[in-house]
C-alpha cells in the first residue's frame, strides 16, 4: 500500500466552516507575507517562499492557488505555470526554465506544475529515456537542496482525488461552456494510464520526500477541504520555518467572529 492509499478522501467541510477557516488563514497569510517582505514588523527581509503544486488533472490545483493568493497584494507574489517545454527550452538543461521565476529573499512564488514532470508525464508517456528520468530523482533532490540551503522555504503539494471523482469533474467541465476549454483529448487519454501514473507518483514521493522539503499530500476529493488545508499548511510552514531560522513574526491579528 502506498502513501496515496493512506489519505482519507471522505474529509469534508461545510460551506460555513470553509469560509471561516479561509478567512482566518487569509488574514494570517497576508500578515506573514508583509512581514517576510519587510513591510511590517522588524523591517528585515525574510526568507524566500516557494509553494509548488502537483496533482491529478481536475484535482483543484487552480482553485487552491486562487484561494491561496487571494488575500495578497499582487505585487507581492508571482504565479508561474509550466507546460511542455518549448523548442528553445529543450536546448538547455531541463531544469533551467524552473530557475528563472524563483523568488528572491523576501519574495514569494507559486508554481503550477513543476520539475516533477520529469518523473511523471515524461516517464509515463515515454518522452524521456528511462536512464534520464531515473537520473532526474537525484537531480531534483540536488536542486531542492540548493534552494533550501540558500534559505528558501519550499512547500510541496500533491492534490489527490479518486478515479471516480476525477471522472465526475471531467464530465462537469465537458458540459460547462466556460470550463470546457480546460479539458483536452490528452486529459481523457491520460485517464487510461491511471495505474502507471499512480506508480510514478508513489515513487516520486518516496524518492523526493525530505526533512527540509517534505511532500504534503492533500485529500482533495472535497475542494473545500483541500483549499483550507493548503492555506493553513502554508501558514504553518512559514511560522515553523521562521522560528527555526530566528526570523521574528508579528503576533496573529484577531479575526472577526461575525457571521
Amino acid at each position: 500500500m502506498g502513501r496515496l492509499d493512506d489519505l482519507d478522501l471522505t474529509l469534508k467541510l461545510s460551506r460555513k466552516e470553509e469560509a471561516a477557516r479561509l478567512e482566518a488563514g487569509a488574514v494570517r497569510l497576508a500578515q506573514l507575507r508583509l512581514a517576510l517582505g519587510g513591510q511590517i514588523g522588524s523591517g528585515r527581509i525574510g526568507p524566500p517562499l516557494l509553494v509548488v503544486f502537483e496533482g491529478w488533472d481536475a484535482s483543484g490545483k487552480g482553485g487552491a492557488i486562487k484561494r491561496l493568493v487571494h488575500p495578497l497584494d499582487p505585487r507581492h507574489y508571482r504565479v508561474a505555470q509550466f507546460a511542455a517545454p518549448t523548442p528553445d527550452e529543450l536546448r538547455h538543461h531541463w531544469l533551467q526554465r524552473f530557475w528563472l521565476p524563483l523568488p528572491g529573499k523576501g519574495g514569494m512564488a507559486v508554481y503550477d506544475r513543476t520539475w516533477y514532470g520529469r518523473v511523471l508525464v515524461e516517464r509515463v508517456e515515454g518522452l524521456t529515456a528511462e536512464e534520464d528520468w531515473r537520473r532526474g530523482y537525484s537531480e531534483i533532490r540536488e536542486f531542492e537542496h540548493q534552494l533550501v540551503d540558500d534559505g528558501t522555504l519550499l512547500v510541496k503539494f500533491w492534490l489527490h482525488v479518486s478515479d471516480e471523482e476525477q471522472l465526475k469533474r471531467f464530465e462537469r467541465r465537458r458540459d460547462d461552456p466556460l470550463k470546457a476549454w480546460k479539458l483536452t483529448d490528452e486529459d481523457w487519454r491520460n485517464r487510461g494510464k491511471r495505474d502507471a501514473y499512480t506508480a510514478a507518483v508513489e515513487e516520486m514521493v518516496a524518492e523526493t520526500d525530505a526533512e527540509r522539503s517534505p511532500w504534503d499530500l492533500v485529500a482533495a476529493e472535497s475542494k473545500r477541504w483541500a483549499r483550507v488545508f493548503v492555506i493553513e499548511t502554508v501558514v504553518k510552514r512559514i511560522e515553523e520555518h521562521c522560528r527555526t531560522v530566528g526570523f521574528p513574526l508579528p503576533e496573529p491579528l484577531p479575526v472577526s467572529e461575525d457571521d
